[in-house]
């Protein structure tokens, strides 16, 4: 019988293609999404029905917070595996609305944590953000660099959840593995990112915000390089590191925890990306250059050197490539 994998988040951009990954693998799988209204319920309504097709497959609708429903839903599936995806996202609706943040990506998983140690299970992965590198000035980030320094509410949850996670992990001998997305796109993606923003306002002859006059940089890293990362850590947990050797890798000598980073290892300047898509949809933007945003930073870049020598991880999407897979997902769902 095939590993059970708990999955929260799953009607979620990545969420959504994590599951339908380990769907397609034979997997079974307990999806978890409160399906709330931060964007357009109906896409991830459809993503939804999707994952729905596969036999396999159950879910629940509930909230993190609600710690009654969560803890009853994985109890009851009894997974060997959780993979922690929900969060609430946006760097830019943190700053309106901080307690959003507080409860659903502290308070939240927090909760998911709980019962994972209860269930004793052999490996919880949480999602977590490059955001929380912050306004750091050595690139790349490598998991071994201070993060001390975040510029954002959201990035801020996601940094406090990580070092839940690690206390955890200590006292409770949890294997826990922290992933640091990259600036993830694709089709199925989030109708609040900058990239989803752009397509629909090239199409429809509007103007585009672009922050920082366009001068700033981005690890773009499409969504089927996320989900190898995360499919081929599936029963790799971390281990204690009691080695004479230790030298600071992410690899604890006090828990089985680590921190890993997933993303492209190329730097994008963000014009040069929107000028590809002005080139794939043979149409110009009408451009509205302003000043950087709070909670923005100028730049990321991944080191991923530590995922490949556990996992060979090889990230093999060019942007440009990319850009092409979400336009003809974005034309076909769209019209």
């Amino acid at each position: 019988m095939k590993t059970k994998i708990f999955i929260t988040g799953s009607s979620g951009f990545i969420g959504f293609h994590v599951s339908k990954r380990y769907l397609d693998k034979g997997f079974k799988v307990c999806g978890f999404d409160s399906m709330n209204n931060y964007y357009d319920v109906g896409l991830k309504k459809s993503r939804l029905k999707i994952l729905k097709n596969y036999k396999n497959f159950s879910f629940i609708k509930g909230n993190l917070e609600n710690q009654k429903i969560l803890n009853k839903s994985i109890i009851r599936f009894k997974p060997s595996i959780i993979i922690h995806l929900a969060a609430q996202a946006g760097v830019r609706y943190s700053i309106k609305s901080p307690k959003v943040y507080l409860n659903s990506n502290i308070i939240g998983t927090y909760n998911l944590i709980e019962v994972a140690k209860k269930l004793k299970v052999k490996h919880l992965m949480i999602g977590s953000s490059s955001s929380v590198y912050g306004s750091n000035k050595k690139f790349p980030f490598q998991e071994i660099d201070k993060t001390d320094n975040q510029v954002s509410l959201y990035a801020a949850t996601k940094k406090s959840t990580e070092n839940l996670a690690h206390s955890y992990s200590s006292l409770w001998k949890l294997p826990i593995t922290i992933l640091r997305f990259f600036t993830v796109y694709g089709p199925w993606g989030r109708p609040d990112m900058a990239y989803f923003k752009f397509t629909k306002n090239i199409i429809n002859g509007k103007k585009i915000d672009i922050y920082n006059k366009g001068k700033m940089y981005r690890d773009y890293t499409y969504v089927d390089d996320i989900v190898d990362g995360v499919f081929k850590l599936t029963n790799k947990a971390p281990k204690i590191n009691n080695s004479k050797k230790y030298k600071n890798d992410s690899l604890s000598n006090v828990a089985p925890f680590r921190v890993l980073n997933i993303g492209n290892t190329k730097k994008i300047l963000l014009l040069d990306f929107i000028n590809t898509l002005e080139k794939k949809l043979k149409k110009k933007a009408i451009k509205k250059f302003m000043p950087m945003q709070k909670g923005d930073v100028f730049s990321t870049l991944s080191d991923t050197s530590l995922l490949k020598r556990i996992t060979g991880y090889n990230p093999k999407t060019k942007y440009q490539d990319g850009i092409q897979k979400f336009l003809n997902w974005y034309l076909n769902y769209y019209g």
